[in-house]
């Protein structure tokens, strides 16, 4: 996934039951005592409810009972309204007591169970908020028909609880199943196998035979069609937009292959992906068996396709191998950057991955000036740090990318291959954590080959503030030419129309615009923009960067700029544009009118981070 998220510490390690989890240490964003009982599998029969904007039901907990003094179950829950709870005992549910903890603006409520004996299931029957915030209710002037409303979830990384009662910890992984009553003419698809056929007369089934973290329950209902790629994936959207989707993620079955080539064998049966309405709000979401998309990657000409690598590439790097705590989400999102890279280069060529790679350390080191250097190393150091003190920004997927880039440089591409895919295979299904990793390391790396990297260097990589000095750059030689050219224009020493663009691929404009932002003035933005109608482009990220270059230059693109931010939903965009926007005093005021008509259409989470901005 590409977002941000706060992270904190989780410590230890313990084998039982084939799993690997902390006994030394609680998920300080959990108030599961996983130490003591584990959930091992889920069971969801759920109704949803589009006018109250709810779901209403059951879950069904399967427990495996770690401390046999142990006689309460505690589940992280977030505004959920509980109407009863039971036990199975001698083959019959009996009720059972409870109790909510006071409310928590972050973690929610402990739901404290108490159970006179250790009973293998429990089931807690509640309805959510409609307010969860996990959950966004879209109604039918929201979709592309506008004929039925639509939801969708985004569990990470804290918010499953929002709309199950369950261990909301990546420490704890469980298998599930599922039956979701929608109405009629609605399709229902969640992170598990989905039957492309079904009725769903009485109801939706789903089931995931492997265990995956809370985060990565994710549901979706509303006028959606599927389309099959290959003979193990397939594209669901709304109809409108299926066959654009359908065309933008044709290289989907090679990817799936080259993956493999790397790293072994695909685990999770299918490869699915859904694009969700624009209002989802982040890049992708890795959702095991059903990938959530944003319709802004869709370019027609597949120029955006690198987000398809990426959320495949969690299929090994997060999804099979899961940071055991937020706090060591580098191993999630710097490993999975990392791998992204590599697919590209396999199916693309080292050309095209290098410039990836170069915009993305290049952006990595310009945004070192916006993160305070006590939060810019990959994992935080103290063990007490305060999980919303401790904000990632981001720096997690390059420069994890970039330090196992390093590794792989200095101990040979397929000495490493063999390492990192040791490293999927022996802890397939399992949560890790760094100091495992760093074990894992120097046992089958660095032992055999000190000279790879110094313990000092292995240090800064890990717990240091921003990119350590010995990181080799990558240069690639098509970015160089634009460079040339680049420069050439900025002093007006070259034409607009002079300028070859009109043969880059999206990694070069994507290059060029992020260079000239806040360099450029009004007039020669407005030239670029006649020359090449770069207001106008159906590239997302050849947009975005754009508008943000003319906002800064006070080159006036409101008309595209308000389009935009009323169509496009992604974080990622929208905010950076919001900031600029309202730092400026001449702007600031139409960028409120523009939110003031765009927050509806936004997820909670979109909403938030731009309320945060107008507050200030």
């Amino acid at each position: 996934m590409r977002t941000t998220f706060t992270l904190r510490r989780f410590a230890a390690t313990l084998a039982l039951v084939g799993m690997v989890f902390s006994a030394h240490a609680q998920d300080p964003l959990s108030y599961a005592r996983y130490d003591q009982v584990r959930t091992t599998d889920l069971h969801l029969d759920l109704k949803a409810d589009f006018a109250r904007k709810t779901l209403s039901g059951y879950a069904e907990l399967t427990l495996n009972w770690i401390d046999k003094s142990a006689r309460t179950l505690a589940l992280d829950t977030r505004q959920l309204t509980i109407s009863r709870v039971q036990v199975l005992k001698d083959g019959r549910w009996q009720p059972a007591s409870y109790m909510l903890d006071k409310f928590d603006a972050k973690k929610g409520q402990a739901l404290r169970i108490a159970i006179a004996t250790q009973p293998e299931k429990v089931r807690i029957y509640y309805r959510t908020a409609p307010t969860a915030s996990a959950l966004q209710w879209m109604t039918p002037a929201q979709t592309l028909s506008g004929k039925r409303p639509f939801m969708f979830s985004q569990s990470q990384a804290i918010n499953a609880r929002s709309w199950a009662p369950v261990q909301d910890t990546p420490a704890v992984r469980f298998t599930y199943s599922a039956r979701v009553n929608a109405p009629s003419g609605m399709r229902v698809v969640m992170s598990a196998e989905n039957d492309q056929n079904g009725p769903g007369k009485n109801g939706w089934a789903f089931k995931m035979p492997q265990p995956i973290p809370s985060y990565l329950l994710a549901i979706a209902i509303g006028e959606i069609g599927v389309r099959n790629l290959g003979p193990r994936s397939a594209v669901y959207a709304e109809p409108q937009r299926l066959e654009a989707a359908a065309f933008e993620l044709a290289d989907t079955e090679k990817m799936i292959s080259a993956a493999e080539a790397l790293y072994g064998p695909y685990r999770w049966g299918r490869y699915d992906m859904i694009v969700l309405p624009p209002s989802f709000p982040i890049g992708g979401m890795e959702n095991p068996r059903l990938t959530f998309l944003t319709p802004t990657m869709i370019a027609g000409d597949r120029s955006l396709n690198d987000l398809i690598a990426h959320e495949l590439a969690h299929s090994w790097s997060g999804n099979l191998v899961t940071n055991a705590s937020w706090k060591h989400w580098w191993l999630n999102e710097g490993f999975t950057t990392y791998v992204t890279t590599r697919i590209m280069e396999s199916l693309y060529g080292i050309e095209v991955a290098d410039m990836h790679l170069q915009v993305e350390q290049e952006e990595a080191l310009a945004s070192l000036k916006d993160i305070p250097a006590a939060k810019q190393a990959l994992v935080p150091r103290d063990p007490d740090v305060n999980p919303d003190s401790y904000t990632d920004e981001g720096l997690a997927y390059p420069k994890g990318a970039w330090f196992l880039r390093t590794l792989e440089q200095r101990a040979g591409r397929e000495s490493f291959d063999v390492f990192l895919r040791a490293w999927f295979d022996q802890h397939a299904f399992q949560s890790a954590t760094t100091e495992q990793f760093v074990a894992f390391l120097r046992a089958n790396l660095l032992n055999k080959h000190p000279d790879i990297m110094p313990e000092a260097e292995l240090d800064e990589w890990l717990y240091g503030p921003g990119i350590p000095a010995m990181a080799t750059r990558v240069v690639s030689a098509r970015f160089a030419a634009v460079d040339a050219q680049r420069d050439a224009w900025l002093k007006g020493e070259l034409q607009t129309a002079d300028l070859s663009a009109r043969s880059w691929i999206a990694t070069e404009w994507m290059h060029f615009l992020n260079d000239i932002d806040k360099k450029a003035n009004a007039a020669q933005l407005k030239e670029l923009d006649d020359t090449f109608s770069l207001r106008n482009s159906k590239n997302n990220e050849i947009a975005f960067r754009f508008y943000l270059a003319s906002v800064h230059a006070g080159y006036d693109v409101r008309q595209q700029l308000d389009a935009f931010l009323l169509s496009v939903g992604r974080q990622k965009f929208v905010v950076p544009l919001y900031a600029a926007l309202l730092k400026n005093p001449k702007d600031a005021a139409w960028a409120k009118s523009v939110y003031a008509k765009a927050r509806p259409r936004y997820h909670p989470e979109t909403q938030g981070s731009v309320d945060k901005l107008i507050k200030k």
